[in-house]
Protein backbone atom coordinates (compact mmCIF):
# COMPACT_ATOMS: atom_id res chain seq x y z
CA UNK A 1 0.00 0.00 0.00
CA UNK A 2 2.80 2.38 0.78
CA UNK A 3 4.25 1.80 -2.67
CA UNK A 4 0.87 2.46 -4.25
CA UNK A 5 0.60 5.74 -2.41
CA UNK A 6 4.07 6.70 -3.58
CA UNK A 7 2.88 6.06 -7.10
CA UNK A 8 -0.10 8.41 -6.71
CA UNK A 9 1.92 11.20 -5.05
CA UNK A 10 4.70 11.03 -7.58
CA UNK A 11 2.30 10.87 -10.52
CA UNK A 12 0.60 14.02 -9.26
CA UNK A 13 3.98 15.72 -8.92
CA UNK A 14 4.92 14.64 -12.44
CA UNK A 15 1.76 16.14 -13.91
CA UNK A 16 1.68 19.32 -11.86
CA UNK A 17 5.31 20.23 -11.29
CA UNK A 18 6.10 21.87 -14.65
CA UNK A 19 3.06 24.10 -14.36
CA UNK A 20 3.81 25.05 -10.78
CA UNK A 21 7.44 25.72 -11.57
CA UNK A 22 6.75 28.11 -14.46
CA UNK A 23 3.21 29.52 -14.39
CA UNK A 24 3.15 30.81 -10.80
CA UNK A 25 5.95 33.39 -11.02
CA UNK A 26 5.14 36.37 -8.81
CA UNK A 27 5.34 39.99 -9.85
CA UNK A 28 7.61 42.25 -7.82
CA UNK A 29 7.08 45.83 -6.64
CA UNK A 30 9.92 47.73 -4.97
CA UNK A 31 9.49 51.20 -3.50
CA UNK A 32 12.65 52.97 -2.37
CA UNK A 33 12.13 56.23 -0.48
CA UNK A 34 14.50 58.94 -1.73
CA UNK A 35 13.08 61.92 0.12
CA UNK A 36 10.38 62.93 2.56
CA UNK A 37 7.80 62.80 -0.25
CA UNK A 38 9.46 60.92 -3.12
CA UNK A 39 9.97 57.26 -4.01
CA UNK A 40 11.73 55.35 -6.78
CA UNK A 41 9.54 52.57 -8.16
CA UNK A 42 10.70 49.25 -9.63
CA UNK A 43 7.90 47.13 -11.12
CA UNK A 44 8.51 43.66 -12.59
CA UNK A 45 5.64 41.86 -14.29
CA UNK A 46 5.87 38.25 -15.57
CA UNK A 47 5.71 37.91 -19.35
CA UNK A 48 3.49 35.62 -21.37
CA UNK A 49 5.89 35.05 -24.25
CA UNK A 50 6.27 36.98 -27.52
CA UNK A 51 6.77 40.31 -25.71
CA UNK A 52 3.40 40.04 -23.96
CA UNK A 53 2.92 40.76 -20.25
CA UNK A 54 0.34 40.09 -17.58
CA UNK A 55 -2.20 42.91 -17.26
CA UNK A 56 -1.06 44.10 -13.83
CA UNK A 57 -0.77 47.81 -13.04
CA UNK A 58 0.24 49.71 -9.88
CA UNK A 59 -2.28 52.21 -8.56
CA UNK A 60 -0.96 54.69 -5.99
CA UNK A 61 -3.17 56.90 -3.77
CA UNK A 62 -5.14 59.44 -5.80
CA UNK A 63 -3.09 62.37 -4.48
CA UNK A 64 0.22 60.81 -5.56
CA UNK A 65 1.73 61.86 -8.88
CA UNK A 66 4.49 60.67 -11.15
CA UNK A 67 7.70 62.68 -11.03
CA UNK A 68 9.07 60.78 -14.02
CA UNK A 69 7.23 58.72 -16.62
CA UNK A 70 7.56 54.90 -16.47
CA UNK A 71 10.29 53.51 -18.71
CA UNK A 72 10.56 49.80 -19.22
CA UNK A 73 11.78 46.88 -21.31
CA UNK A 74 11.10 43.16 -21.69
CA UNK A 75 14.02 41.10 -20.34
CA UNK A 76 13.97 37.33 -19.73
CA UNK A 77 10.22 37.12 -20.34
CA UNK A 78 9.41 39.82 -17.81
CA UNK A 79 8.61 43.52 -18.12
CA UNK A 80 10.71 45.77 -15.89
CA UNK A 81 9.58 49.37 -15.41
CA UNK A 82 11.12 52.21 -13.40
CA UNK A 83 9.78 55.62 -12.45
CA UNK A 84 9.45 58.00 -9.49
CA UNK A 85 6.37 59.15 -7.57
CA UNK A 86 5.66 61.93 -5.11
CA UNK A 87 3.02 62.37 -2.43
CA UNK A 88 2.68 65.12 0.13
CA UNK A 89 3.64 63.68 3.51
CA UNK A 90 4.92 60.47 1.95
CA UNK A 91 3.09 57.20 1.25
CA UNK A 92 2.60 56.24 4.92
CA UNK A 93 -1.08 55.58 5.52
CA UNK A 94 -1.86 55.39 1.81
CA UNK A 95 -3.28 52.37 0.01
CA UNK A 96 -1.50 50.86 -2.99
CA UNK A 97 -3.57 48.61 -5.23
CA UNK A 98 -2.54 46.22 -8.02
CA UNK A 99 -5.14 46.56 -10.75
CA UNK A 100 -5.87 43.30 -12.57
CA UNK A 101 -4.41 41.03 -9.89
CA UNK A 102 -7.81 39.57 -8.97
CA UNK A 103 -8.10 38.15 -12.50
CA UNK A 104 -4.82 36.19 -12.33
CA UNK A 105 -3.33 33.22 -10.50
CA UNK A 106 -0.12 34.98 -9.49
CA UNK A 107 1.04 36.92 -6.43
CA UNK A 108 2.91 40.18 -6.02
CA UNK A 109 5.88 40.51 -3.68
CA UNK A 110 6.15 44.05 -2.33
CA UNK A 111 9.17 45.61 -0.66
CA UNK A 112 9.20 49.20 0.58
CA UNK A 113 12.45 50.69 1.90
CA UNK A 114 12.21 53.84 4.00
CA UNK A 115 14.81 56.57 4.45
CA UNK A 116 15.77 55.21 7.86
CA UNK A 117 16.63 51.80 6.39
CA UNK A 118 13.55 49.99 7.71
CA UNK A 119 11.45 48.03 5.26
CA UNK A 120 7.92 46.80 4.82
CA UNK A 121 7.51 43.48 3.04
CA UNK A 122 4.20 41.98 2.08
CA UNK A 123 2.63 39.60 -0.42
CA UNK A 124 -0.46 40.52 -2.39
CA UNK A 125 -2.78 37.86 -3.79
CA UNK A 126 -5.80 37.84 -6.14
CA UNK A 127 -8.07 37.85 -3.08
CA UNK A 128 -6.10 40.66 -1.37
CA UNK A 129 -4.68 42.93 -4.11
CA UNK A 130 -4.10 46.03 -1.92
CA UNK A 131 -2.00 47.01 1.08
CA UNK A 132 -1.60 50.02 3.34
CA UNK A 133 1.84 51.59 3.66
CA UNK A 134 2.77 51.40 7.33
CA UNK A 135 5.09 53.37 9.53
CA UNK A 136 8.34 51.69 10.61
CA UNK A 137 7.38 48.13 11.59
CA UNK A 138 7.82 46.61 15.01
CA UNK A 139 9.70 43.36 15.52
CA UNK A 140 6.47 41.33 15.83
CA UNK A 141 5.26 42.55 12.45
CA UNK A 142 8.58 41.62 10.85
CA UNK A 143 8.47 38.17 12.47
CA UNK A 144 4.94 37.49 11.25
CA UNK A 145 5.64 38.66 7.70
CA UNK A 146 8.81 36.60 7.25
CA UNK A 147 7.33 33.56 8.94
CA UNK A 148 4.51 33.52 6.39
CA UNK A 149 6.97 34.12 3.53
CA UNK A 150 9.02 31.12 4.65
CA UNK A 151 6.00 28.81 4.81
CA UNK A 152 4.73 29.98 1.43
CA UNK A 153 8.13 29.61 -0.19
CA UNK A 154 8.71 25.99 0.82
CA UNK A 155 5.14 24.91 0.06
CA UNK A 156 5.40 26.56 -3.35
CA UNK A 157 8.87 25.13 -4.04
CA UNK A 158 7.96 21.85 -5.70
CA UNK A 159 11.62 20.97 -6.31
CA UNK A 160 12.46 21.16 -2.59
CA UNK A 161 9.37 19.13 -1.72
CA UNK A 162 10.22 16.45 -4.28
CA UNK A 163 13.64 16.07 -2.66
CA UNK A 164 12.03 15.65 0.76
CA UNK A 165 9.51 13.19 -0.71
CA UNK A 166 12.32 11.11 -2.21
CA UNK A 167 14.03 10.96 1.19
CA UNK A 168 10.77 9.86 2.82
CA UNK A 169 10.48 7.01 0.30
CA UNK A 170 14.07 5.87 0.65
CA UNK A 171 14.92 6.24 4.34
CA UNK A 172 13.62 3.46 6.55
CA UNK A 173 13.09 3.71 10.30
CA UNK A 174 11.82 6.62 12.36
CA UNK A 175 15.19 7.34 13.99
CA UNK A 176 17.07 7.44 10.67
CA UNK A 177 14.37 9.62 9.15
CA UNK A 178 14.56 12.12 12.02
CA UNK A 179 18.36 12.25 11.73
CA UNK A 180 18.10 12.77 7.97
CA UNK A 181 15.56 15.57 8.18
CA UNK A 182 17.57 17.23 10.97
CA UNK A 183 20.75 17.13 8.85
CA UNK A 184 18.89 18.63 5.87
CA UNK A 185 17.47 21.39 8.10
CA UNK A 186 20.83 22.23 9.66
CA UNK A 187 22.59 22.37 6.30
CA UNK A 188 20.13 24.63 4.49
CA UNK A 189 19.92 26.87 7.55
CA UNK A 190 23.69 27.44 7.36
CA UNK A 191 23.79 28.36 3.67
CA UNK A 192 20.57 30.36 3.88
CA UNK A 193 22.11 32.56 6.57
CA UNK A 194 25.52 32.75 4.90
CA UNK A 195 24.20 33.70 1.47
CA UNK A 196 21.56 36.12 2.74
CA UNK A 197 24.04 37.97 4.96
CA UNK A 198 26.55 38.20 2.12
CA UNK A 199 29.24 35.89 3.48
CA UNK A 200 28.88 33.44 0.57
CA UNK A 201 28.21 34.32 -3.06
CA UNK A 202 27.06 31.59 -5.45
CA UNK A 203 25.45 32.21 -8.88
CA UNK A 204 21.76 31.39 -8.84
CA UNK A 205 21.28 29.45 -12.15
CA UNK A 206 23.97 26.80 -11.44
CA UNK A 207 22.54 26.32 -7.94
CA UNK A 208 19.05 25.75 -9.33
CA UNK A 209 20.39 23.19 -11.81
CA UNK A 210 22.36 21.45 -9.04
CA UNK A 211 19.21 21.28 -6.88
CA UNK A 212 17.41 19.46 -9.70
CA UNK A 213 20.42 17.15 -10.07
CA UNK A 214 20.24 16.31 -6.36
CA UNK A 215 16.67 15.11 -6.82
CA UNK A 216 17.68 12.91 -9.78
CA UNK A 217 20.46 11.42 -7.64
CA UNK A 218 18.11 10.45 -4.81
CA UNK A 219 15.55 9.07 -7.30
CA UNK A 220 18.29 6.86 -8.76
CA UNK A 221 19.21 5.77 -5.24
CA UNK A 222 15.60 4.60 -4.71
CA UNK A 223 15.86 2.41 -7.81
CA UNK A 224 19.20 0.96 -6.68
CA UNK A 225 17.72 0.20 -3.27
CA UNK A 226 14.71 -1.62 -4.71
CA UNK A 227 17.06 -3.70 -6.86
CA UNK A 228 18.94 -4.85 -3.78
CA UNK A 229 21.94 -2.52 -4.10
CA UNK A 230 22.19 -0.26 -1.07
CA UNK A 231 23.45 3.12 -2.25
CA UNK A 232 25.15 5.93 -0.37
CA UNK A 233 21.86 7.59 0.57
CA UNK A 234 20.41 4.42 2.08
CA UNK A 235 23.58 3.71 4.08
CA UNK A 236 24.35 7.27 5.18
CA UNK A 237 21.17 9.29 4.56
CA UNK A 238 22.09 12.08 6.97
CA UNK A 239 25.38 12.75 5.13
CA UNK A 240 23.68 12.98 1.74
CA UNK A 241 20.87 15.11 3.20
CA UNK A 242 23.42 17.49 4.74
CA UNK A 243 25.45 17.88 1.54
CA UNK A 244 22.43 18.49 -0.66
CA UNK A 245 20.82 20.60 2.07
CA UNK A 246 23.64 23.10 1.56
CA UNK A 247 22.56 23.46 -2.07
CA UNK A 248 18.89 23.84 -1.20
CA UNK A 249 19.81 26.54 1.32
CA UNK A 250 21.24 28.64 -1.51
CA UNK A 251 17.93 28.19 -3.31
CA UNK A 252 16.04 29.47 -0.27
CA UNK A 253 18.43 32.40 -0.04
CA UNK A 254 17.78 33.46 -3.63
CA UNK A 255 14.07 33.75 -2.86
CA UNK A 256 14.74 35.71 0.31
CA UNK A 257 17.14 38.04 -1.53
CA UNK A 258 14.34 38.99 -3.92
CA UNK A 259 12.38 40.34 -0.97
CA UNK A 260 15.33 41.63 1.06
CA UNK A 261 15.81 41.97 4.79
CA UNK A 262 14.77 44.93 6.93
CA UNK A 263 18.00 46.60 8.04
CA UNK A 264 16.61 47.31 11.50
CA UNK A 265 15.58 43.70 12.15
CA UNK A 266 17.82 41.40 10.10
CA UNK A 267 18.20 38.68 12.78
CA UNK A 268 14.43 38.55 13.41
CA UNK A 269 13.56 38.40 9.71
CA UNK A 270 16.18 35.74 8.92
CA UNK A 271 15.25 33.61 11.93
CA UNK A 272 11.53 33.62 11.24
CA UNK A 273 11.92 33.06 7.50
CA UNK A 274 13.92 29.94 8.33
CA UNK A 275 11.36 28.90 10.95
CA UNK A 276 8.66 29.35 8.32
CA UNK A 277 10.56 27.10 5.91
CA UNK A 278 10.80 24.42 8.60
CA UNK A 279 7.11 24.70 9.47
CA UNK A 280 6.21 24.31 5.82
CA UNK A 281 8.49 21.32 5.49
CA UNK A 282 6.97 19.65 8.57
CA UNK A 283 3.46 20.36 7.27
CA UNK A 284 4.37 18.60 4.04
CA UNK A 285 5.81 15.58 5.87
CA UNK A 286 2.75 15.41 8.13
CA UNK A 287 0.47 15.56 5.08
CA UNK A 288 2.34 12.69 3.42
CA UNK A 289 2.10 10.51 6.53
CA UNK A 290 -1.58 11.36 6.95
CA UNK A 291 -2.34 10.36 3.37
CA UNK A 292 -0.38 7.13 3.84
CA UNK A 293 -2.35 6.26 6.97
CA UNK A 294 -5.67 7.04 5.28
CA UNK A 295 -4.75 5.05 2.17
CA UNK A 296 -3.78 2.03 4.27
CA UNK A 297 -7.11 2.11 6.06
CA UNK A 298 -9.03 2.31 2.80
CA UNK A 299 -6.93 -0.45 1.25
CA UNK A 300 -7.65 -2.80 4.13
CA UNK A 301 -11.38 -2.23 3.77
CA UNK A 302 -11.56 -2.83 0.02
CA UNK A 303 -8.72 -5.36 -0.27
CA UNK A 304 -6.74 -3.27 -2.71
CA UNK A 305 -3.63 -4.78 -4.23
CA UNK A 306 -1.01 -3.36 -6.56
CA UNK A 307 0.98 -4.75 -9.49
CA UNK A 308 4.57 -5.81 -8.91
CA UNK A 309 5.92 -3.03 -11.13
CA UNK A 310 4.20 -0.21 -9.20
CA UNK A 311 7.29 0.58 -7.08
CA UNK A 312 9.12 1.75 -10.21
CA UNK A 313 6.74 4.59 -10.92
CA UNK A 314 7.62 6.98 -8.03
CA UNK A 315 11.40 7.18 -8.60
CA UNK A 316 11.04 7.35 -12.37
CA UNK A 317 8.37 10.05 -12.12
CA UNK A 318 10.45 12.11 -9.68
CA UNK A 319 13.59 11.59 -11.76
CA UNK A 320 11.87 12.51 -15.04
CA UNK A 321 10.54 15.80 -13.69
CA UNK A 322 13.91 16.66 -12.18
CA UNK A 323 15.81 15.75 -15.36
CA UNK A 324 13.52 18.11 -17.26
CA UNK A 325 14.37 20.86 -14.78
CA UNK A 326 18.10 20.22 -15.22
CA UNK A 327 17.88 20.68 -18.99
CA UNK A 328 15.64 23.70 -18.68
CA UNK A 329 17.80 25.42 -16.04
CA UNK A 330 21.08 24.75 -17.86
CA UNK A 331 19.55 26.15 -21.04
CA UNK A 332 18.77 29.34 -19.12
CA UNK A 333 22.42 29.96 -18.14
Amino acid sequence: MKRALRFLISLAAFVCAPALAHEMRPAYLELRQTGAQTYDVLWKVPGRGEDLRLGLYVQFPADAKNVTEPRGAMVNNALTERWSVQRAGGLTGGTIHIDGLNATMTDVLVRLERLDGTTQVTRLTPSAPSFVVEAAPRAMQVARTYLVLGVEHILGGIDHLLFVLALLILVKGRGRLIATVTAFTLAHSLTLAGATLGYVHVPGPPVEAAIALSIVFVAAEIIRSRQGMAGLTERFPWIVAFIFGLLHGFGFASALNEVGLPQSAIPVALLFFNVGVEIGQLLFIAAVFSVVALARRVARRIGMSQPAWAWRVPPYAIGAVSAFWIIQRIAAF
